[in-house]
């Protein structure tokens, strides 16, 4: 590779391994397309086994000496990184929208929010200190140290690939370890190779952060079940996540998943049915509601609900669609042909159980018209799946035990949120909804670099962001000194 730039017309046709752009051991390639006009803007490296091993080992060995170099010296590089993603801000909006149908709201929101990841990142190098503390045992010294676990496997989604690669890069990096980073197949630019130029020109040492580019089916197995493997960060749907975290546990590695939602959006009947409305179309329908946190289910008091889906159908219907690097547009394409499909079965079958079709269901190519269904319940397609599209199936509630009996009846407790006119009450309703994150008089979409992120029950294991991210990463190791001698029973 010749030409390191940041833009749609760089050369992305190597891996990164061991600090250099290398060739894969195979001559097959995954051919990159711009989702919104079907051209092909680049095509990368189809990974094998052989490169997974070839990048583990070279995190393995560069490992300890990053581990070695001061807090300062690891976040100084961070904050490199962060310089370096100030500069090519428009490059980076440019090919999320090109390589992920990221319209301009959504692409700005995650170059935003992983340039925050770096700097809380910088942070928690500074937070592998060593704490003492008294000991039971007269004359022994105590102390317990905050080391890395070592290399950490990274394998991130194509919906928000920037971001949800970052999020796990740069605290790894921050706090001493070096990582293996698998981008989707979909976005395995904005997902892997970018992060790789950016830490490259920041300076980081050969060998600490290492990118394969490849198909999960053919080099994911190995990416969860290497030996050098310590952590495995995953984002993605609770079936694969639960085939990574099994994979990874072989070898005592540890899962940290954060995967599917099915999320409630509770709207209560004293709440302000326009403020609700104006929160909905946005956790609905940004990133073409290709978000693991976006509503999935509206649950709606019956003494609103027809306003309710008359305003957000209207709403729905008024949505500018188009190339996302049109600016005016606020709903894009969905990746592919396969997520399409599948948004447009959910949509019919749930017709076909009854709902009302009141804004949408149509398509044109991969661009789906945000979806409004009203007689909706909540075991109809569109309700008790992760949709992952622009859809928006209303379901009526009478009393709040109902609701909190409807937002619960789902595998999964990733996110919800809670539209209400009463604080007091939405901070009941909240501590009954079984989700790790929970947002009042808000929508789910969120995410805070210094706040934990993650899920109840099916939606995942660990936490991401905040000092949360520490458990995840690193392990306590306990040194005591005996300065006295000690006297023993026998």
């Amino acid at each position: 590779m010749t030409d390191r730039s940041f833009t749609t017309d760089g050369d992305w046709d190597a891996l990164y391994v061991d600090g250099d752009w290398v060739e894969a051991s195979s001559d097959e390639t995954i051919a990159v397309e711009n989702p919104a006009t079907r051209e092909q803007i680049a095509e990368v490296p189809a990974a094998t086994e052989a490169d997974v091993d070839r990048a583990y080992e070279a995190a393995a060995e560069a490992q300890a000496s990053w581990s070695d170099r001061s807090a300062d010296e690891r976040a100084a590089v961070i904050e490199d990184a962060i310089g370096l993603l100030d500069d090519h801000r428009d490059d980076i909006l440019e090919l999320l929208a090109v390589e992920s149908g990221s319209a301009n709201a959504k692409a700005f929101a995650e170059w935003q929010t992983a340039q925050g990841m770096c700097h809380h990142a910088t942070g928690l190098a500074g937070k592998m200190d060593t704490e003492t503390s008294d000991s039971m045992i007269p004359g022994k010294e105590n102390e317990v140290q905050r080391v890395p676990e070592g290399v950490v496997g990274v394998i991130s989604p194509w919906n928000f690939p920037f971001n949800l690669s970052m999020r796990a890069v740069a605290p790894a990096l921050a706090t001493g370890n070096a990582v293996v980073l698998k981008p989707a197949s979909s976005t395995p630019i904005t997902g892997g190779l970018l992060i790789a130029r950016l830490f490259e020109e920041a300076g980081l040492p050969e060998g600490v952060l290492n990118v394969v580019t490849g198909h999960g089916s053919d080099v994911g197995d190995r990416m969860a079940s290497h030996p050098e493997l310590d952590v495995m960060a995953f984002t993605g749907s609770t079936e694969v996540g639960k085939q990574v975290a099994a994979s990874a546990a072989e070898n005592l590695a540890l899962p940290a998943m954060e995967l599917g939602g099915n999320n409630p959006f509770v709207v209560t009947e004293d709440a302000d049915v326009d403020a609700a409305v104006d929160s909905a179309v946005f956790g609905s329908f940004l990133h073409q509601g290709q978000i693991c946190i976006s509503i999935n289910r509206h649950l709606v008091h019956e003494s609103l609900y027809d306003e309710y889906v008359e305003k957000l159908a209207e709403r729905a219907e008024g949505l500018p669609i188009g190339d996302p690097r049109e600016r005016e547009n606020v709903v894009g394409p969905v990746i592919d042909e396969g997520q399409r499909d599948q948004i447009l079965e959910y949509v019919e079958r749930t017709v076909e159980q009854g709902a009302t079709l009141e804004a949408g269901g149509d398509h044109e190519d991969l661009y789906v018209e945000p979806t409004v269904l009203s007689d909706a319940t909540n075991d109809m397609a569109a309700a008790c799946n992760e949709h992952f599209g622009p859809v928006a199936p209303v379901i009526p509630f009478s009393d709040e035990d109902e609701a909190v009996e409807l937002g619960n009846d789902t595998e999964h407790g990733l996110a919800a949120a809670i539209h209400t006119g009463d604080l007091d009450r939405g901070h009941d309703l909240a501590e009954s909804i079984e989700a790790g994150m929970v947002h009042i008089n808000d929508q789910p979409v969120n995410e805070e670099p210094a706040i934990p992120f993650g899920g109840m029950k099916q939606s995942g294991m660990g936490r991401y962001d905040g000092d949360e991210i520490l458990n995840e990463l690193t392990q306590t190791k306990w040194i005591s000194t005996q300065t006295e001698k000690r006297d023993y029973p026998f």
